[in-house]
């Protein structure tokens, strides 16, 4: 089990993470793109992994992590349980999807 406080320390201990309201939620972004939002309430994160990521993370353990339902599931977008992930599986699956996202940042033209 992560506690939310850990998952919050992790998550912001990435280079240029900052964290922030999205809606109801809190989102942790880096450059302005969100790479996971915490879901408190239901004691899971979001997490923006890459498709093929995704299909690892959810095939090692499909009581840890699941896809969002919908459009952004198929895209990459995964839910992890805090009270089921263990902090080096978290910690690995949030460097998955901050690099995902923060590489995908870095390859847009500027305008």
């Amino acid at each position: 089990m992560v506690s939310i406080d850990t998952f919050r320390k992790m998550a912001l201990s990435l280079p240029d993470t900052d964290e922030h309201p999205h809606f109801h939620l809190r989102a942790f972004r880096v450059r302005t793109k969100i790479f996971s939002t915490l879901h408190a309430a239901d004691n899971r994160v979001m997490l923006a992994l890459s498709p093929a990521d995704q299909y690892v993370y959810c095939q090692y353990d499909p009581a840890m992590f699941s896809p969002v339902p919908g459009a952004w599931g198929k895209k990459g977008s995964t839910f992890a349980d805090l009270r089921k992930v263990n902090t080096v599986i978290l910690r690995e699956s949030l460097r998955a999807a901050y690099d995902y996202i923060a590489g995908k940042s870095a390859r847009k033209p500027k305008k």
